[in-house]
């Protein structure tokens, strides 16, 4: 089953060309990184197949336009989505707990939506995936005394906890050490295989990027330069993604 299909998409913000109009196709169940120079449109991509940002061309997830469907049918089809954000907007005075559990809150009623941002209504299961991130220990602190690197985690865990059916992760692992940042996305990417989920990731760390990705995705200003196999992914294609931006290419050591 297709999950995402781009056709001609693009984005233009004001004057501005974000992205310039290509087509991707996505099965189900797909693990995909995003990977290029800053500003090459790697978010703004996340963005709009997350339906953030409405673009040129045509989106469709799981065979349905969302911006054709009316806008609770369009706040379901986006339950189905989980947003792994390279700085989580988790407010500082929230409960580790409650940041986790509250992945789920588009799938549940209102009441007890309501009730577990009171009393939470499943610990357990929020400690079972913090438990995968190595942070167990930090269920009953505030985020805001957590550091960048576990906030990070915290953002992972609470998308593992929501199980969507899309996953995307917009450098998910940047303030992480290279070992945590290779068992975070471990993390995310046995979540997609055990339950069919497709996982989209921007990531700066190219290593990281060709060691736990099948697929690979370069993006330079705004322009899809190559969409390949990891395997076939090579040091000349890297060098042209890369060219005049920096010394060496971004890895995770």
């Amino acid at each position: 089953m297709i999950a995402v299909a781009l056709n001609g998409a693009g984005l233009q913000i004001g004057q501005s060309r974000i992205l310039y109009p290509f087509s991707l196709r996505l099965e189900a169940g797909e693990c995909v990184a995003i990977i290029g120079p800053s500003g090459a449109g790697k978010t703004s991509l996340l963005r709009l197949l997350g339906t953030e940002l409405r673009g040129e061309g045509e989106l469709a997830l799981w065979g349905e336009d969302p911006w054709a469907l009316s806008t609770r049918a369009r706040q379901r089809l986006r339950s189905r989505i989980g947003m792994v954000w390279q700085q989580p907007p988790l407010p500082a005075s929230q409960p580790v707990v409650t940041a986790v559990l509250a992945g789920r809150l588009g799938q549940w009623s209102l009441a007890r939506s309501l009730l577990s941002l009171l009393r939470p209504c499943d610990p357990d299961g929020a400690r079972a995936e913090l438990a995968r991130l190595g942070l167990a220990d930090k269920w009953q602190q505030h985020c805001g005394e957590l550091s960048g690197g576990q906030l990070q985690r915290v953002g992972i865990a609470r998308v593992l906890y929501q199980q969507p059916d899309l996953m995307l992760a917009d450098e998910p692992v940047s303030a992480l050490d290279p070992v945590l940042a290779q068992s975070s996305l471990d993390a995310l990417l046995a979540q997609a295989r055990t339950r069919g989920s497709t996982l989209i990731a921007s990531l700066h760390a190219v290593d990281l990027a060709l060691e736990r990705f099948p697929r690979i995705i370069g993006l330079r200003e705004g322009r899809v330069q190559f969409d390949s196999p990891a395997t076939a992914v090579t040091p000349a294609m890297l060098a042209a993604l890369y060219a005049g931006e920096q010394e060496a290419l971004p890895c995770s050591g």
